[in-house]
C-alpha cells in the first residue's frame, strides 16, 4: 500500500471539514473522516513502474469507473500536493495501459494472473477480471485525465497510452454505433440472467440511432435495450474533453475530427431516439432505448444514471427536461425507487428489493440547489450507516443494519464529495 499515513495536506482537509460541519454536523465530520482517509490507506497500490492501482474494495480487482470515481474528490487537495498529483497521474496511467489491453473490459488484475471471470465465454486475456462492456468505463478515465489537468495543471497523463487509448475508445464508440458488425459478445453460465448476454452473447436487437451501444449498465448488470441514455450522455461530455486536449494540449486534428463527428451523431441520437413521455404525458429522458420504439422509464443508483446528467456536465440542473426526468425517477413511475420507515431513494436490480444505494443518495444531494434538500440527505446517510461510519453498497430502507457489501470504496467518496458539495467545495472542471 501507498499510504501507511493520512498524508498532512489530506489530514488538514479533514480539519477543514470538521471545522465546517461543527457540532451541528459533528457526525457528518466524523463519517468523513473515517471514509476520506479510507480509500487512501486500503486501496491505493503504488506499482513499480510508477502508475496506481486501486482497489475497489473488497474486490481484488481494479474496475474503470470505480477507480475514477474513488479519487475524484483529492483533486480538491491535490491542487497543492505533488505527491497525491503524482498518485493520481499514475492512476490515469493505468487506466489507460489497461484500455489499450482490451477497451471492452470493465475491470482488470494487478497482475496477469489470470484471476477473475476467466471462463465467460469471450475474449479473456490473464491482465482482465471480467470483460462486461460498458460505454462508461471508457468514459471514466478521459474524465479523470481531463480534470486532473483542470485542478493541477498536470500533463504527464497525456502520454502514448493515453493517445493510443483515446483511438481505441473513439474506434469502440464508432464500432459500436452498428452494434451488428461488431466483434464484441459475452455470455456466462449463469442462472442469472443479468450477468450475461441474450442471443448468442450479442444482447437483444436494436436499430441504429447514431448513439453508441453498451452491453451493460454501471451496475455491470445486462441493458434491456442497447442503448442506454445517461452512459451516452457521458460519451457526450468526455468527447468534448478529448476535443479539448487534442486541440490544446496534443494537437491531433484527426482526432478532433472523429471525436466531434461522434460527440454531434450521439447527441443528436439522443434528442431524437433517447426521449419518451411519463404518465404525466410529460417529454422525459428515458433510461435505456432500442431505436425500435422501446424506451424503459426507470433510473438506476449506479453512476452514470439519469439523476447524474448535470453532474456529469451534460446538461444544467434547472434544465425542463432533466427537471421532468429526475421528478420522475424520484417516484414510484421508477421500480427502483423505494421508500420506507428510514430512508427513501433509488435502488438497482443489482439488489435486493427495497434497499437503496448511498451513491444515489450522494448524487441525488449534487444536483439539486437546496441546501436544505442536501442537508436531509446527508443526515439520512449517516443515520443510516449501520454504526460502521462508512457507506455501503445499498441498505434496507426498513432496516439499514441490512446492507450489502461492508466495504465499498465509491460509496465512501461520493459520499465525501456531497460533504464537499454542501460547504461549495467542488472539483473544477
Amino acid at each position: 500500500m501507498t499510504y501507511q499515513k493520512i498524508p498532512d495536506s489530506v489530514q488538514g482537509f479533514m480539519d477543514r471539514i470538521t471545522q465546517l460541519c461543527g457540532e451541528k454536523h459533528a457526525g457528518w465530520a466524523e463519517n468523513f473522516n473515517a471514509a476520506f482517509a479510507n480509500t487512501l490507506t486500503t486501496t491505493v497500490k503504488k506499482q513499480t513502474d510508477g502508475t496506481t492501482f486501486l482497489l475497489t474494495g473488497d474486490i481484488p480487482a481494479m474496475w474503470l469507473r470505480d477507480s475514477t470515481a474513488q479519487v475524484r474528490p483529492y483533486l480538491v487537495v491535490a491542487k497543492e500536493d505533488e505527491e497525491l498529483t503524482e498518485m493520481i497521474c499514475g492512476l490515469v496511467q493505468r487506466q489507460f495501459f489497461y484500455i489499450t489491453i482490451d477497451p471492452y473490459a470493465n475491470a482488470f488484475n494487478e497482475a496477469p494472473n489470470e484471476a477473475g471471470h476467466q471462463t465467460d465465454h469471450t475474449q479473456m486475456n490473464p491482465w482482465i477480471w471480467e470483460r462486461k462492456y460498458e460505454i462508461d468505463s471508457l468514459c471514466y478515465p478521459v474524465q479523470l485525465a481531463y480534470l486532473l489537468f483542470k485542478n493541477t495543471g498536470c500533463k504527464a497523463q497525456f502520454d502514448e497510452n493515453f493517445v493510443e487509448g483515446v483511438k481505441k475508445i473513439l474506434t469502440v464508440f464508432t464500432t459500436e454505433q452498428d452494434h451488428q458488425h461488431s466483434p464484441y459478445t459475452f455470455e456466462r453460465d449463469t442462472t442469472r440472467l443479468e450477468d450475461t448476454l441474450p442471443n448468442n452473447g450479442r444482447g437483444t436487437q436494436i436499430k441504429p440511432t447514431g448513439m453508441t451501444w453498451s452491453g451493460f449498465r454501471p451496475s455491470d448488470d445486462a441493458c434491456r435495450y442497447g442503448y442506454l441514455v445517461p452512459s451516452n450522455m457521458f460519451a457526450v461530455v468526455i468527447l468534448g474533453y478529448i476535443e479539448e486536449i487534442f486541440t490544446e494540449i496534443l494537437s491531433d486534428p484527426k482526432v478532433v475530427k472523429q471525436a466531434l463527428k461522434l460527440r454531434e451523431e450521439i447527441e443528436s441520437g439522443i434528442q431524437k431516439f433517447g426521449q419518451t413521455e411519463n404518465q404525466a404525458g410529460e417529454s422525459v429522458y428515458a433510461y435505456e432505448v432500442d431505436g425500435l420504439g422501446n424506451a424503459s422509464i426507470m433510473d438506476d443508483s449506479n453512476i452514470p444514471n439519469l439523476l447524474s446528467a448535470p453532474y456529469l456536465g451534460y446538461t444544467s440542473v434547472d434544465q425542463p427536461t432533466y427537471q421532468a426526468t429526475r421528478k420522475t425517477i424520484l417516484s414510484d413511475e421508477n421500480p427502483y425507487f423505494y421508500e420506507g420507515k428510514y430512508a427513501k431513494g433509488i435502488g438497482s436490480s443489482h439488489t435486493p428489493e427495497n434497499y437503496i444505494w448511498p451513491i444515489a443518495l450522494a448524487m441525488e444531494g449534487m444536483t439539486t440547489e437546496d441546501k436544505a434538500e442536501k442537508e436531509r440527505i446527508l443526515n439520512s446517510l449517516v443515520a443510516n450507516d449501520g454504526g460502521t461510519h462508512l457507506m455501503h453498497e445499498g441498505f434496507d430502507v426498513d432496516n439499514p443494519s441490512n446492507y450489502t457489501r461492508e466495504w465499498f470504496s465509491w460509496a465512501n467518496m461520493m459520499f465525501c464529495e456531497l460533504v464537499m458539495d454542501y460547504f461549495d467545495i467542488r472539483v473544477e472542471r
